[in-house]
């Protein structure tokens, strides 16, 4: 059932909105040094660049008339509404995010912020880094230290076996290599 006037695929992007605040209060709120540095980079420009632009925009397309049948403004005021949900967001993870560097006891184990190689029985490898909920999105090679696999690996050296539960049960990955950066 939907309320009125909001569609079904407004609703599933609500949805995914709210999974995505739950896990990242659920997360572990630790970060790398590089991954925080993206995030005050991405929120620097978002404040300092991207929403002084699109409020130009809201003013403009106000100074017009008629803002109910004004396209640019609505879709300009929706986007700066955006634009302060992520500014809101991101100033509170940054304040409540613990950055975790590279210390030399790490190596030769699985830690926080290393790469890993892991091979399975078919002989399929994967390669990896292990990062905070925060830094996954956009990297096809980084996993969260809240998944699985990564919770499987944690503080295993290079031979090991590790047990990843999976749906169908479990799966066994062994670890090839492992290294961090410097």
């Amino acid at each position: 059932m939907f309320v009125e006037g909001v569609t079904a695929q407004a609703c599933r992007l609500g949805a995914v909105w709210i999974v995505r605040v739950l896990m990242s209060e659920m997360s572990t709120k630790i970060i790398t040094v590089e991954g925080h540095a993206a995030l005050k980079k991405e929120l620097d420009y978002l404040w300092r660049e991207h929403r002084p632009d699109i409020t130009q925009k809201v003013t403009w397309a106000a100074s017009l008339g008629d803002r109910s049948e004004n396209a640019d403004y609505q879709y300009n005021k929706k986007l700066l509404r955006e634009i302060d949900r992520r500014i809101r967001y991101l100033r509170k993870r940054l304040e409540d995010m613990r950055v975790v560097s590279y210390s030399p006891e790490q190596e030769g184990r699985v830690f926080f912020g290393a790469w890993v190689e892991v091979e399975d029985e078919e002989g399929e490898t994967k390669k990896f880094r292990i990062v905070g909920y925060d830094e996954i999105y956009g990297r096809m090679d980084y996993i969260s230290i809240d998944s699985p696999m990564a919770r499987a690996l944690l503080k295993k050296e290079v031979g090991d076996e590790a047990a990843v539960p999976v749906p169908a049960g479990t799966k066994l990955w062994w670890i090839t290599h492992i290294e961090y950066p410097k």
